[in-house]
């Protein structure tokens, strides 16, 4: 049934829904008379939660001569692209949306807007950006078009092009051609003599439709694998291997605009748990056209393709997956001849995990470095030419995370790791020598890093409990150049957070946020900010994480959150206790954590406590309030998954397998099993244009409480997405949410 048809039909269940619970306008004034610091949430949405003014999308000149950024002014969607000089520690203005446009006002395709949602993406202006191998020269895409900015004179010229607009563009290695996907074709254009007519752009591929893409990485691959990118050059400038998906037998769901009517639904391909992926292939194809040479594996026991890896000498390798994602294959893959050659294998009986852009060539292409999770806990790895294994380089102790960068010249990895899971320091790893690894950071806090290989300059950055992200410019030889400049905003307080442990072993990680006026000996109401789903942690030791639940704690609240099981930085079988039950040991562990809490903490009212959360927070919130109303008072839940038969394949199946095989694990992480139980307060957020979670999710809940006589309020966001971002409808939202607690949960005591 088509999500607009589904919308139709339950219009009277979400009218009377709303009608039946909603209380009279006179109840709701004094409650919105009583939210505190309004102005925060004024300035929270127009800085993009204090976002907006930060240095972003770092690279670094091969060179190491220059750090070029992304910044916003701080209240302000719109980038612009800065440089800073290494030698002098100065920033210039490098090209503005404004002056490349003349003014004009920037479009964006459809096509564009989806790949931005899938990256989260909520800025405008110039959002990308690249820089030639030789450093002279940047691409900017903005408004539809590509231009070239050279560094020296800023000066830009535009790309020339007869064709739609350019997705996902990129240099040539040799800095000679740019290629792009347009009207889901690849074309590439010869920077060069970008400004002659024998220099119009070249289409590589032929053939595409609607459901036959060249160049572009299909829904799951985006969405899941954090693989953004469809085609991949040679080394050498004279290859393209491109991704060819078809979508011709994957669902089709529709996105309607219950606000406007009169507009046709969008339609989109979309792979829900237990149906049809794209399939999906390989080409390779002459930059200078020709014909494609198609590369191919057991795509049947393969279908996923996770990775493509083609670095300066090194071989072509690609990283499959199968449905369950259960093993993972290496090869290499010879794309002259289309043979391919096992280089390792991955294996789990619950699911395993895709590390960054792993596998990472060594420069000589004699060896490369891996991560694997097969002794029950990450470890980075190197690997000899031919995958076997040469050296394990961390320790279960270092507790790895992920890689940050390698510096050539000195023959070391940087990559996050520590054994508390609220921090993430930086380490440096010897790649040649059996030596212990060297703790970079160690302020309590979370850091990060941008390496450049060749130079050896490094961008930190830094932020914890106590002070906010710092960006700072390093020399190979440690010697801080400067910082990289912030203009954000600054709230105007500071979150009073605390974070500790409960229980007994294994313990649980939580953090717990007070309100400014907190008063040792009262009674306060509680709050549960929640997650609770793979892969985000929210317990981590950085101010800006709690910007939002100290507003909300300041209402009168403590908010508490707790990282329990299925949250990562604990193991493989910490992570993996959720497989085929998506709320069996989250409940429990939340529950514990809660409880710890009160015992801990004697301010804490367990009579009175709330939840909220969003996405799987959202599911979590509302399986809370359904199946503990012993623990939980009343809940708001945004853009829950309420069937996990409706989400997608590649997120839904790694964690509870396929439907057909595993419908057990489906109808227990299903919301809508337990609506019947619902007694408590509930609150239903949902965008009505969302193409992650869709709006069906909500919609299929309301009918479910109704039909059951549940009493629930429901909030639509017309035309709103997953990601809600802009200011005036942040700034009501999170005021609603605030009234609602206070409403069902009261005051201090």
């Amino acid at each position: 049934m088509h999500l607009w048809k589904l919308v139709r039909d339950l219009s009277c269940v979400v009218a009377a829904a709303v009608a039946w619970v909603s209380s009279p306008i006179e109840a709701a004034e004094p409650l919105r008379a009583a939210i505190r610091q309004p102005e925060f949430l004024e300035q929270y949405a127009l800085t993009n939660r204090f976002s907006s003014g930060r240095p972003v999308g770092i690279e670094i000149t091969h060179a190491g001569d220059a750090v070029l950024f992304l910044r916003s002014g701080p209240r302000s969607f719109e980038r612009n692209l800065y440089e800073f000089n290494v030698a002098t520690g100065t920033e210039r203005v490098l090209a503005t949306a404004g002056k490349i446009l003349g003014g004009a006002k920037e479009n964006l395709t459809t096509a564009e807007k989806a790949r931005r949602e899938r990256m989260r993406l909520t800025a405008r202006g110039i959002t990308s950006f690249e820089i030639s191998r030789d450093g002279r020269t940047l691409l900017v895409p903005l408004s539809g078009k590509l231009y070239l900015v050279d560094r020296s004179t800023s000066a830009v010229r535009e790309l020339p092009s007869k064709a739609g607009s350019p997705i996902d563009p990129h240099f040539s290695p040799d800095g000679t051609l740019v290629a792009c996907v347009r009207d889901n074709e690849i074309f590439v254009v010869d920077t060069k003599n970008a400004a002659k007519e024998k220099a119009a752009e070249r289409q590589l591929t032929h053939g595409a439709t609607a459901t036959l893409t060249h160049g572009l990485a299909e829904f799951v691959a985006q969405e899941e694998m954090a693989r953004m990118h469809g085609f991949w050059w040679s080394p050498d400038s004279r290859l393209i291997v491109y991704e060819e998906a078809n979508t011709a037998d994957v669902e089709e769901l529709s996105i309607a605009d219950p606000s406007h009517p009169e507009r046709p639904p969008q339609l989109w391909r979309y792979p829900r748990a237990g149906k049809n992926n794209a399939q999906v292939r390989l080409g390779v194809v002459p930059a200078a056209g020709g014909e494609t040479k198609w590369l191919d594996w057991d795509r049947n026991e393969f279908p996923y393709l996770a990775r493509v890896i083609w670095q300066k000498n090194s071989p072509l390798v690609i990283l499959v997956q199968n449905r369950e994602q259960t093993l993972e294959v290496l090869y290499e893959v010879d794309p002259a001849t289309g043979n391919k050659k096992e280089l390792l294998r991955e294996s789990d009986p619950a699911w395993v995990n895709l590390d960054g852009e792993m596998p990472r060539w060594r420069q000589d292409g004699k060896s490369f470095l891996w991560s694997s999770e097969r002794t029950g806990h990450w470890q980075l790895e190197l690997r000899h030419r031919d995958g076997s294994v040469a050296r394990v380089l961390t320790t279960p102790e270092l507790n790895y995370r992920h890689l940050m960068g390698v510096d050539e010249a000195e023959d070391v990895a940087f990559v996050a790791g520590g054994g508390e899971p609220t921090q993430t320091q930086i380490f440096r790893v010897s790649l040649e020598k059996v030596a212990p690894p060297v703790q970079v950071t160690s302020e309590p806090g979370v850091a990060s890093q941008t390496v450049s290989e060749e130079s050896g300059v490094t961008v930190r950055n830094t932020q914890s409990l106590t002070n906010d992200l710092r960006q700072t410019v390093f020399r190979r030889d440690g010697h801080a150049v400067g910082e990289l400049k912030s203009v954000a905003e600054k709230p105007a307080f500071e979150p009073s957070v605390e974070l500790t442990t409960v229980g007994d072993e294994p313990q649980l990680h939580a953090a717990v946020v007070r309100p400014a006026d907190y008063q040792p000996g009262k009674h306060y109401p509680v709050i549960v900010s929640v997650y609770a789903g793979p892969g985000p942690q929210m317990v981590v030791a950085a101010r800006s994480r709690y910007l939002l639940d100290g507003w909300l704690a300041n209402q009168g609240f403590i908010v508490v959150s707790v990282d329990g099981r299925g949250t990562p930085a604990r193991g493989r079988e910490w992570e993996r206790a959720i497989k085929g039950n998506f709320i069996g040991s989250t409940l429990a562990d939340q529950v514990r954590g809660l409880q710890g809490l009160g015992q801990k903490y004697s301010e804490m009212d367990l009579t009175r406590v709330g939840i909220f959360g969003w996405s799987f927070g959202g599911y979590f919130t509302a399986m809370a309030v359904m199946q503990r109303p012993d623990v939980f008072h009343a809940g708001v839940s945004g853009a829950p998954v309420t069937d996990w038969r409706d989400y997608d394949t590649h997120y839904t199946e790694r964690y509870l397998g396929l439907p057909q095989k595993d419908p057990h694990a489906y109808q227990v992480s299903s919301v809508l099993e337990s609506a019947h139980e619902l007694r408590r307060p509930f609150l239903l957020i949902h965008g009505t244009a969302d193409d992650n979670v869709f709006f069906v999710h909500s919609m299929k809940l309301t009918d479910a409480l109704f039909h059951a006589g549940r009493e629930f309020n429901f909030l639509p966001l017309a035309g709103k997405t997953h990601v809600v971002a802009d200011p005036p409808t942040v700034r009501e939202l999170y005021t609603r949410i605030g009234m609602y607690f206070l409403e069902q949960l009261g005051a201090t005591r």
